[in-house]
């Protein structure tokens, strides 16, 4: 696996090694010892998949009790994927780190706990993938403005994103419930 900090030091890109052939591929999504060695060190307890048509945007969700660190991939498709941190003490405070993520390229992302999440499905249809370090507690779950001018993300969009309520109704950075 290659390991690789981003923009934003505590997010890692995560590279594995991937075996093909004719036959097909192998990789090791998920090696503990391996990402202990870059730091890694999360105790996973859920893991979630879930699919979204073209133009869906999810996020930016984050659990302000029970903060969840997130290991995300795509399995089908590809996904403009965004985390935002959201920790006050931070040096890095309310900037973001996207990239394109998908079956294709077998990128994953390390997004620890502190940080908001979201992606956008850029193909007809994407599977998301994703292990959590806490369980998700609907109570303590927020989600931030997706479109908020203050986090400066640049949606590949072609129009409007389809959105959840919750996601329509977030809450702009200067607003929102944060870390300390």
């Amino acid at each position: 696996m290659n390991i690789t900090p981003t923009a934003l030091p505590d997010v890692l890109l995560i590279e594995p090694k991937v075996f093909g052939d004719e036959r097909g591929f192998f990789f090791e999504s998920w090696n503990q010892r391996a990402l202990a060695a870059a730091g890694l060190n999360a105790a996973f307890v859920q893991d979630n998949h879930s699919r979204s048509v073209r133009n869906v945007l999810r996020g930016l969700h984050y659990q302000i009790e029970h903060a969840q660190g997130k290991l995300v991939r795509v399995g089908a498709g590809e996904v403009f994927d965004v985390a935002v941190d959201i920790r006050r003490s931070s040096p890095t405070f309310g900037r973001s780190i996207s990239m394109t993520l998908s079956a294709q390229n077998k990128r994953m992302l390390w997004i620890p706990p502190g940080f908001a999440h979201g992606f956008l499905v850029l193909s007809d249809a994407a599977e998301f993938l994703y292990k959590t370090t806490d369980y998700w507690y609907p109570e303590h779950e927020r989600t931030l403005l997706w479109n908020d001018p203050a986090l400066g993300i640049d949606w590949p969009l072609a129009g409007a994103p389809a959105l959840a309520a919750k996601d329509a109704a977030g809450r702009v950075l200067a607003l929102a419930e944060l870390y300390p």
